[in-house]
């Protein structure tokens, strides 16, 4: 190798012709199958000086592998549970594997609603961040939402289109920033907006409205709970701000697949709130529509959109979440250790709490597929807290250290909790093209934990 120069290396996998892609986190959708498969990876390695340094690098420090030209080695099987696989090169688990095959067709089914009925698609950045496909998704979108000042300045540099700014209260040191980085700015309350009306003047404002009624089966979620915080509830109240703002936000669907139901609390907002509806020019109806789901009348709810907007004469914005990214990201893992205590065991190099948070906070277990077979195992993470339980499943044979495991629907609410809990590694964040090829593009090591410390 030749000092200083940009180096690339193959990356092969061989794949048994029976072998569900999916589950090794490499190929294509679910159930798919190759016969005699042989798919070629590229991944440029950043120059290094000399040969042992280069092997001393983040391939050989456990990032990625490789093997050296020199020492050739035979190849083991990459999971046991399909021992025709082997490998070359693969990338060192914990990681998030973003798929844009699995990403399309929620985004195409955006961008029809978008055509069919004149709403505008805003990506909510609380729910996923990753801003390394931003650009892929910006295609198919309007712009990005955001909850805070880093969520705006980071929709303003990374996704292109719009970038509307929310937070539930601004700090004094922020909303210079904020209104810099935003196209329009929705504040949470009529304090907020009277507290930075002179400051806000000439940008275009709007304000979160309360509407008392949510779809949230978590009191923990649901924005509409006794004593909610989030928007202002009184009509005659916003009413009398009216002339200050140009825009409202709505936020009160949570894991909605129901377009009865929408149409349900539309209309209630619609009879409580229609006076000042009327004098808008924007109305932001917020995420938590599960309209990509499988079986949603996307057609009804594009008709209904269209009609909201044509009676009161505004330009209606979503601000899709989940539904841009619903099954669209696994978390990969690899089996370090089993047990037995009542139950079979298996220990993972990743963690719930820090790695899947909001399974540890809704009492849920994460999901892996193909879930089925005569063995069941708990998987569990790695972490010193007792309850830090993936779940249980179902596998054709018994688990050994060395199995890779991938848990499913790891995009939302997920990427963006990733914690530093008892040193955990954090997952890497790779990314899987249209044309099968992956690529890292993200790592963590320790010099990551120790600067988010002090």
């Amino acid at each position: 190798m030749t000092r200083g120069h940009d180096r690339t290396m193959k990356v092969t996998y061989q794949f048994c012709c029976i072998a569900p892609l999916q589950h090794h986190g490499l190929g294509q959708s679910a159930g798919s199958k190759a016969k005699s498969c042989r798919v070629v990876r590229r991944v440029t390695v950043p120059p290094v000086s000399g040969d042992k340094a280069h092997f001393r690098s983040r391939a050989r420090r456990g990032s990625l592998r490789a093997n050296h030209p020199r020492r050739s080695r035979r190849l083991r099987p990459l999971c046991r549970l399909c021992p025709g696989l082997s490998k070359v090169f693969v990338l060192q688990t914990p990681y998030y594997l973003i798929d844009k095959t699995r990403l399309l067709p929620n985004l195409e089914k955006i961008a029809y609603l978008r055509d069919a009925s004149g709403a505008k698609c805003l990506l909510a950045l609380k729910c996923f961040a990753a801003w390394s496909v931003f650009d892929f998704m910006s295609d198919y979108m309007d712009g990005s939402t955001s909850s805070s000042l880093y969520e705006v300045r980071l929709g303003h540099e990374k996704f292109p289109g719009e970038t509307h700014a929310y937070s539930v209260a601004y700090a004094d040191h922020e909303i210079d920033q904020v209104l810099e980085c935003s196209d329009k700015i929705i504040f949470n309350s009529i304090g907020q907006l009277t507290k930075f009306n002179a400051v806000s003047a000439g940008h275009i404002r709007g304000l979160r409205v309360n509407p008392g009624v949510s779809t949230s089966e978590f009191d923990l979620a649901d924005p509409a709970r006794p004593f909610s915080r989030l928007g202002e509830h009184d009509p005659a109240a916003i009413a009398g701000i009216a002339d200050q703002i140009s825009g409202l936000m709505f936020h009160n669907n949570c894991e909605n697949d129901s377009f009865a139901r929408f149409d349900e609390m539309l209309t209630l907002i619609e009879d409580r709130f229609g006076e000042t509806l009327h004098k808008m020019d924007w109305i932001s109806l917020g995420g938590g529509i599960h309209f990509t789901g499988e079986g949603y009348p996307l057609d009804q709810l594009a008709a209904r959109l269209k009609g909201f907007a044509a009676t009161y004469g505004v330009q209606v914005y979503l601000e899709p979440g989940e539904a841009a990214i619903t099954g669209a990201a696994t978390l990969e893992v690899t089996v370090l250790d089993t047990m037995h205590n009542g139950k079979n065991l298996a220990i993972v190099d990743s963690s719930v709490e820090a790695h899947m948070l909001d399974l540890l906070i809704y009492r849920e277990s994460a999901k892996m597929t193909p879930d089925a077979g005569d063995h069941e195992w708990m998987i569990c993470g790695k972490s010193c807290l007792a309850g830090d339980i993936f779940g249980e499943f179902r596998f054709p044979a018994p688990l050994q250290a060395g199995d890779r495991l991938s848990f499913q629907d790891a995009a939302g609410y997920t990427i963006v909790k990733k914690n530093w809990f008892n040193g955990v590694k954090m997952p890497g964040i790779a990314i899987r093209e249209l044309d099968g090829t992956i690529r890292l593009v993200r790592d963590f090591g320790y010099d990551d934990f120790a600067a988010a410390l002090s």
